[in-house]
């Protein structure tokens, strides 16, 4: 799954309207390439002035972004395209969010070894196989043969 966790001062991403946008444009992301939109979850966590901190010093003159985004359920090739592409797409998610808007902002991607990801008690089906398609139907993990193994 991607993981999304989106740091950000008062003032920015209060509207569920605003949270929304951004976390359909990120799941847009994923499911452009197949997978279930379900596995793409957004947290929006709202740190005080006095919690954001840059450089050593209270950030409060500018709105500033954090977004700290794991990746699990498909990992990059060591590929420096394939690298460019992908944050290429992050940044064209973000800039209507974030970007166009004035904000600092700054990100990175960890990938999570796939082997240590469940859900609900599951291994997931393989990339782009009869069973993870049948996820992307149902929009729900659904049990498969070797889903307990």
């Amino acid at each position: 799954m991607p993981l999304w966790q989106i740091y950000h001062p008062p003032g920015t991403f209060e509207d569920n309207v605003s949270k929304q946008a951004l976390a359909t444009d990120i799941t847009k992301m994923y499911t452009g390439i197949g997978l279930p939109a379900f596995y793409v979850v957004v947290q929006f966590i709202q740190l005080q002035d006095s919690e954001l901190w840059v450089g050593g010093t209270p950030r409060t003159e500018k709105p500033f972004i954090r977004v700290v985004i794991t990746q699990i359920a498909v990992r990059l090739p060591d590929d420096d395209a394939a690298y460019r592409r992908n944050t290429m797409r992050i940044d064209n998610a973000l800039k209507p969010h974030i970007q166009d808007k004035g904000y600092d902002w700054e990100y990175h991607v960890d990938e999570t070894e796939r082997r240590l990801w469940k859900i609900n008690g599951m291994i997931p089906p393989p990339l782009k196989s009869e069973e993870e398609k049948e996820w992307v139907r149902e929009n729900h993990p659904v049990p498969y043969d070797g889903a307990y193994a």
